[in-house]
């Protein structure tokens, strides 16, 4: 491991103008999303020395200086010399990507941004994956504490995905011995994103599953850039659950969101979510139902017991959702244009395409026959 020279050893123990001695920190997917949210605020603090900004393309933070490349390219390592902590938000959850490049990016991308910190001389690397990795299992306890263990499986949108990265995490201190890496994994995410479980919320009924207990916890994009923050300044470490105080049981949402329900039995939901992805008229897989079902709840405790607590409730996260998703029509995770959602109505939409697959699989038995 090649060690920062003369003018990087000077620059990191120069004060800033405020007076602290702040880390350099680089953001990888900083131009959009949570790295840019996260690239202004820490471009913004007085305990950041400066931000080195990483991207395809260029963000809107004129503050930091930016390196424009692909995560994957170990010319990476070159960029992050002179950085003492590095957070990689270059990851791919689109809804939309096709399933083995999103894995091969965001994999990859998480294998170069460790090898090339270590060799860097980065002393931490803060990762961001959610709390999806501890599964959402019937007999989960309520809350989680962030040892449980992770019981998640790859059958939901890029869980597979975040749970390599989780692996990846804890064989590289042990591969690249003086490398620190802290996990941050939140709750529902919400602030301008669109994942299986904001759709959710889109759809003129909430599915419910006959039977299950379903506990909501969100997190607001703001409060993971503050926890995000926290691990920056090594104010906290290890692996950190982060998401509102408590949770919303399904009656409250539904009382809060005035959609009312559309319950189901648990085979009838489970089968038809998998044929609907299966002949790819929806982009969810069924195992992202069963975060829908059971609960997956976490108490953040080491974020507060060092200090940290969450600026939004889980109302008020659930307010703001509602009003980024209103006039989107969403059925089984499919968005619907509005003439498609007028037409076929609340219940009838699911029909609609409950109905289609039927009739996929009924002319596929046909040509079989054939």
């Amino acid at each position: 491991m090649s060690s920062p020279d003369p003018q990087v050893r000077a620059a990191r123990n120069h004060s800033t103008p405020g007076g602290s001695r702040g880390p350099v920190v680089a953001v990888t997917g900083a131009a959009t999303g949570v790295g840019a949210l996260l690239t202004e605020r820490l471009a913004a603090s007085d305990e950041v020395k400066q931000v080195l900004a990483i991207d395809e393309r260029r963000g809107e933070c004129d503050a930091a200086q930016w390196h424009i490349l692909d995560v994957r390219d170990p010319a990476i390592a070159d960029k992050l010399r002179g950085a003492d902590v590095v957070v990689h938000l270059a990851l791919d959850l689109d809804l939309g990507s096709d399933a083995a490049a999103r894995t091969a990016y965001n994999v990859r991308g998480t294998q170069t941004v460790l090898t090339a910190s270590a060799a860097a001389g980065v002393r931490r690397v803060v990762l961001c994956t959610s709390s999806m990795v501890y599964g959402a299992l019937e007999d989960n306890e309520l809350p989680l504490s962030e040892d449980a263990e992770l019981r998640a499986t790859a059958e939901a949108t890029g869980v597979g995905d975040l749970l390599e990265i989780e692996r990846l995490a804890r064989r590289a201190p042990r591969a690249h011995p003086g490398l620190n890496v802290t996990v941050v994994r939140p709750a529902v995410l919400v602030g301008g994103t669109d994942t299986a479980l904001t759709r959710y919320f889109e759809s003129p009924r909430l599915l419910v599953v006959a039977g299950s207990r379903p506990a909501w916890q969100f997190c607001h994009v703001e409060d993971l850039c503050s926890a995000l923050e926290y691990a920056v300044l090594e104010k906290v470490d290890g692996e950190l659950a982060v998401g509102c105080d408590g949770w919303l049981e399904q009656e409250e949402v539904e009382e809060l969101s005035g959609i009312r329900r559309m319950e189901l039995p648990s085979a009838v939901a489970l089968g038809a979510a998998a044929r609907l992805h299966r002949i790819g008229l929806t982009p969810s897989p069924a195992g992202d139902l069963a975060y829908t079902m059971y609960p997956w709840v976490v108490s953040g405790s080491r974020l507060h017991d060092a200090g940290w607590r969450a600026q939004w409730t889980n109302e008020e996260v659930l307010a703001e959702l509602l009003e980024e998703v209103a006039g989107r029509h969403t059925v089984a995770g499919r968005r619907l244009g509005r003439k498609d959602a007028t037409a076929a109505g609340a219940a009838g939409a699911t029909v609609a395409l409950l109905g289609a697959a039927a009739v996929v699989r009924r002319a596929r038995k046909a040509r079989r026959r054939v």
